[in-house]
């Protein structure tokens, strides 16, 4: 009887690691097409901003390592692979060596807890793929969205308490605003779950900790003409402050690592916009790999049920 080795693959976006990779990096995000120089000096200059990068991988790196640890004091003892979408570790790469290491069984989790399918719709085609290729060698429960988790909502929820006390006496004051990167408005032609996905678990959070006002808004839309989904951030912070709000806490409920939509649009930029129109901006801190971080995938390997919950409801 051949022995079943299972193992766990982590997904990032992927982050380039110096600034001579910017190039590189965004050519791969343009599936092979070489941008301006103009816009890759653009996004340089961007990641120079924060220090010259941002830590998505090593968090990445840290995430595995302390899952791996975690399952097998959980009785779970198993490898836990990561690979990126856009940068090294690529996914499909990491798939390969899965296969070479022996690897049969995989519970597959993108580090971003809402679907869709021009996100982790992407993530998931291109393990399919790669394991077609071999041969189809590994046997993936692909965790598709795990944004109603109990573990998730709790963990964000006491993120957002650790948001307020940045605002001290202040803290009553405060209006909560939950964004998340923005995606093409077409997906709604497509009746794509990522708004809706995205709302549940924010009303979620604003229900657990008792919330009587807070808002939604998007980030980090693509430069490109097709309209994005909205209220952009930056010019929700213009309709704020004509409501008179004075303080807000920005929780960035659709990302789980500090990058560049976090690091840049969110520090600089936001609270830019922010103090210009005269409003304190805080945000919640990101997960990373916090011990919460941890124990809510530990708890989706455990019971990965939400994918068959995810897939019949599409």
């Amino acid at each position: 009887m051949i022995q079943t080795r299972s193992a766990v693959l982590l997904m990032a976006y992927g982050t380039p690691e110096t600034l001579d990779d910017v190039g590189p990096y965004f050519t791969h995000i343009r599936g092979g097409r070489p941008p301006s120089a103009e816009a890759i000096e653009h996004l340089r200059e961007r990641y120079e901003r924060v220090g010259g990068g941002t830590p998505l991988r090593a968090i990445t790196e840290t995430v595995r390592d302390r899952l791996e640890h975690a399952l097998a004091a959980d009785g779970l003892p198993r490898r836990v692979y990561f690979g990126m979408k856009h940068w090294h570790p690529y996914i499909a790469d990491v798939v390969r060596q899965m296969a070479n290491d022996g690897v049969t069984n995989v519970t597959a989790i993108v580090l971003a807890p809402h679907y869709s399918r021009m996100s982790i719709g992407s993530y998931r085609k291109t393990v399919d793929e790669t394991n077609a290729e071999l041969g189809s060698p590994l046997s993936v429960t692909f965790v598709e969205s795990w944004h109603r988790r109990p573990e998730f909502v709790e963990m964000m929820s006491q993120l957002v308490v650790e948001g307020l006390a940045k605002f001290g006496s202040q803290s009553d004051k405060v209006l909560a605003v939950f964004t998340a990167h923005s995606l093409p408005v077409r997906i709604r032609e497509w009746k794509d779950p990522y708004e809706i996905e995205l709302m549940t678990s924010a009303a979620a959070v604003a229900e657990r900790l008792e919330m009587g006002d807070w808002r939604f808004a998007w980030q980090s839309a693509g430069g490109t003409t097709e309209p994005w989904l909205g209220p952009d951030i930056l010019e929700y912070l213009e309709t704020l402050k004509s409501e008179g709000v004075t303080h807000v806490l920005q929780i960035p409920i659709g990302f789980v690592s500090d990058h560049l939509e976090v690091l840049y649009d969110i520090d600089l930029e936001a609270k830019h916009k922010a103090a210009e129109l005269g409003i304190t901006l805080e945000r919640t801190p990101l997960p990373n790999a916090t011990p919460a971080m941890i124990r809510t995938l530990l708890a989706i390997v455990r019971d990965p049920s939400v994918v068959a919950e995810v897939a019949a409801s599409r």
